[in-house]
């Protein structure tokens, strides 16, 4: 198997995006990413997306994308896995490059989530849950977190305040990112006054519905140097796993199974632990989410994060530091795109290059993709070399 290395990314500004179509805003992304790698053409694509049929109508979108890049015949695939598509677009990219059947693959992810309104949206995401036992009974994402939320209140103790502070730390680093959908200061007053959406979740602890893209070119880490002008990052580690979907059917509410074995997997090909770990990326839909992710990572012990938060251990600054991009909170949600977004984010850190929100000496990272309320799950690590 060979090595494989990310040696171009491409975003854009995330948010409401009303003048910009799906097609437009993915072909923006790749053409990004292909320029920054600097490369003149490609072997092969993979598109994340949840959902294009009910947000916009469209489905069939590898032809369409390949089309309207102008790259066709090369093969194009399509990858949905919920919430966790860009994520499991870039597993399908790695593993197409290791095994030696293409040298040059853009990966990517896109969703145009604003073209319907809010009861089409709350359906469209709705169908990452079990629909027969939990949508039909009402049960939809804010209230299967509240769930969650409430069950590790009652058995740690945690606090409503320290689960705010999640909020107010994402959004300290979205104001330093350029794509952020929501760039701006939250006091913790402003979360915990914020509408009550499902108790305990507040409004402004839910990810926004987003529209945006973001893309990745992948190679062999022995061409990248020659193939490219960028330093390459090396994907290290990668894991994917699944869980029950309905969360009744789970034996814990707050652990997330398939994080746990995603993690433990990645880790385990990058032969890294936790500890070497120097920043992360983490699926944090709801703040509550981004709670139970960094436990299930290995970062801190059950119960233990949200002090850990409160106390600045996962700012910029801290030992640990989560979400230096803004997270889903403040940087945005588009569901299809997000995790290859998480991957620019790396990127860019492990470059040396995010600006004022750059984390100071990191040499890895880890992006961690989560489908609904955590049925499956992608980790990806990624190092300088």
């Amino acid at each position: 198997m060979r090595d494989v290395a990310v040696i171009g990314i491409g975003i854009q500004k995330w948010g409401e995006l009303w003048e910009r179509s799906l097609r437009d805003l993915w072909v923006e992304a790749a053409l990004n990413a292909i320029n920054d790698a600097g490369v003149d053409h490609i072997d092969s694509m993979y598109v994340g997306c949840m959902s294009g049929g009910l947000f916009v109508g469209q489905e069939h979108l590898s032809s369409l994308l390949a089309d309207y890049l102008g790259v066709c015949p090369v093969p194009a695939t399509r990858v949905e896995s919920a919430c966790a598509s860009g994520g499991m677009a870039l597993r399908s990219g790695f593993i197409e490059v290791a095994s030696g059947l293409s040298d040059i693959v853009l990966v990517s992810g896109v969703e145009k989530m604003t073209d319907v309104d809010g009861g089409g949206a709350t359906y469209a995401l709705a169908t990452a849950a079990d629909a027969e036992y939990e949508v039909y009974q009402g049960a939809t994402f804010p209230g299967l977190y509240a769930m969650v939320a409430r069950d590790y209140m009652h058995r740690y103790g945690l606090t409503r305040e320290q689960l705010a502070q999640v909020a107010v730390k994402n959004h300290d680093n979205g104001v330093l990112n350029p794509h952020a959908q929501f760039p701006m200061k939250m006091s913790l007053e402003t979360v915990m006054n914020s509408t009550m959406i499902a108790d305990p979740l507040r409004l402004m602890d839910c990810s926004p519905i987003t529209d945006g893209a973001a893309a990745a070119i992948l190679c062999p880490l022995e061409m990248a140097r020659d193939l490219s002008k960028n330093p390459p990052i090396k994907v290290s580690g990668m894991g994917a796993a699944t869980d029950r979907i309905a969360l009744h059917d789970r034996p814990d509410f707050c652990e997330f199974r398939a994080t746990v074995k995603a993690a433990e997997a990645a880790y385990k090909m990058a032969g890294v632990g936790p500890d070497e770990i120097d920043f992360a990326e983490v699926h944090d839909c709801f703040t509550i989410a981004e709670l139970c992710v960094i436990e299930a990572l290995g970062f801190f012990a059950r119960g233990t994060a949200g002090q850990a938060t409160a106390a600045g251990e996962t700012a910029r600054d801290g030992k640990k530091p989560i979400n230096t991009s803004g997270g889903l909170k403040s940087k945005g949600h588009p569901v299809g795109a997000t995790g290859i977004g998480q991957i620019h984010e790396l990127v860019t850190q492990l470059r040396g290059t995010a600006g004022e929100r750059q984390v100071a000496g990191v040499k890895r990272g880890l992006a961690q993709n989560m489908g609904g309320s955590g049925g499956s799950t992608v980790c990806h690590i990624l190092e300088v070399v």
